[in-house]
């Protein structure tokens, strides 16, 4: 009897043991991820399977060391409401020094548990820009007046939630308001400035901070930091959200397309260009695209294409090579540079594809303009004999072949060389050859 109630005793307390392992182990660590760049929907997953996997391992906390110029308002909202829902304290760090936290970033900073700064930094510019597919102009300023009071809106309540500055988390979006971080910390917009990410999880050791279950206390004494990397998946969605790289591969799919469809059964510049193109449309759901910039892009194609059917002198290939410019530097609507397509991209593309196509029109032209090998018209030019005298009528032999012929003028004796300057109806019409007579440029066949 005693002997089964121990047992009964000791799998109940292996029981406890492993559902509360992880938190034990996980209470030493502190979760670390790095987010520098654009906050896209690449970032957005990347911080949210971030607080995921530290919920399960129990961490202590998760450091978020973290440099934005801003981003897309959609991707920004779905990472202020992790952090505002998560069981696991979340520390924003803006660093290294000479990092910012701008636009979407003064957002997630805010709704933080814990913000903080490394010194040479800053924070603000939180102005919203309505951008995106097809959007049409707002001549009366409605729209936008919108925009804004619903992100003042939102970032006046992350600010409350927090206990920091609302006046000036509202002014960073009216005004674009963007301090220092001393005077950030004097106007309680952070909680404290740190020289690095230990000397910052020294500082905040005992520090409570506000939980969905309530009030906690940190205990970061003597914890390790453990960096949560991102997965190749979130990279490839990453670089690819990259608006330069967006572009390149546009550009790599419709030439793939384009090259296929002229020379039919090429079968490799179609695979690749079809799967260029549908990356950069998957990416292009993540960027602000103008489909003017798109429309423009394909007909500086079109443009160039028909330039090789059409004799334009030019015209065609002056207005591709506009078109193409205009188009790429419309792709992609935002101020944040971080959003835009570099002109150090367009203009090597522009010039590359006009190079490209004037090359292949100059190469159209020249095989136009060669005289013909093949055929009725290959024989202009062409050296015979006369095997029978043309008086004007008689027969001539070219490469081995027999041909009824005239003489142009006069009577051209037997064995005599002549040379073919016209062929109709089967019919050759030949004029006397010699050596030492410079060629004359024959005519065209009829």
């Amino acid at each position: 009897m005693h002997a089964a109630k121990s047992k009964l005793l000791l799998a109940r307390l292996l029981l406890v043991l492993a559902f509360t392992a992880p938190q034990v182990l996980g209470a030493n660590v502190v979760k670390w991820i790095e987010v520098d760049g654009v906050i896209n929907p690449a970032s957005s997953r990347f911080i949210l399977r971030a607080l995921e996997e530290a919920d399960e391992a129990g961490a202590e906390a998760l450091l978020i060391e973290m440099d934005t110029p801003g981003g897309l308002m959609e991707s920004m909202r779905d990472i202020v409401k992790g952090i505002l829902t998560s069981n696991v304290p979340v520390i924003v760090y803006v660093a290294p020094s000479g990092s910012r936290a701008g636009s979407a970033g003064v957002f997630i900073t805010l709704a933080a548990h814990v913000a903080a700064m490394a010194p040479g930094t800053n924070i603000g510019a939180a102005h919203p820009v309505t951008m995106g597919m097809g959007q049409q102009e707002d001549t009366t300023g409605t729209m936008m007046e919108k925009v804004v009071n619903d992100a003042v809106a939102y970032i006046r309540s992350i600010a409350q939630n927090r206990d920091r500055n609302a006046d000036w988390a509202e002014s960073a979006v009216r005004e674009s308001a963007s301090i220092t971080e001393t005077e950030a910390l004097q106007k309680n917009v952070i909680d404290l400035i740190a020289p690095s990410s230990d000397s910052l999880l020294a500082m905040l050791d005992g520090r409570e901070v506000d939980l969905p279950m309530g009030k906690r206390p940190l205990e970061l004494s003597g914890v390790q930091l453990e960096e949560i990397p991102m997965t190749w998946r979130d990279r490839v969605l990453d670089i690819i959200s990259d608006p330069n790289v967006a572009y390149i591969l546009m550009m790599l799919g419709i030439y793939g397309l384009f090259f296929e469809l002229y020379n039919p059964g090429a079968i490799v510049p179609g695979v690749i260009g079809g799967i260029c193109l549908i990356l950069a449309f998957f990416a292009f759901q993540t960027l602000p695209v103008n489909v003017a910039g798109i429309l423009l892009i394909l007909l500086a194609i079109v443009l160039f294409l028909l330039e090789i059917k059409v004799t334009s002198y030019g015209i065609l290939s002056i207005g591709g090579a506009i078109s193409l410019i205009l188009g790429s530097v419309m792709l992609i609507e935002s101020p944040i540079p971080g959003l835009k397509v570099s002109w150090s991209v367009i203009l090597p593309v522009a010039i590359g594809t006009v190079a490209f196509f004037a090359l292949a029109i100059g190469l159209s032209v020249r095989a136009q303009r060669r005289q013909p090998t093949t055929g009725f018209e290959g024989l202009v030019g062409e050296i015979g004999e006369v095997i029978e005298e043309l008086k004007p009528h008689g027969r001539v032999k070219i490469h081995g072949e027999i041909w009824k012929a005239r003489a142009l003028a006069g009577t051209i004796p037997a064995a005599s060389s002549v040379r073919v300057i016209r062929v109709k109806q089967m019919l050759l019409t030949v004029e006397p050859f010699s050596d030492e007579a410079p060629e004359e440029e024959g005519t065209t066949a009829t």
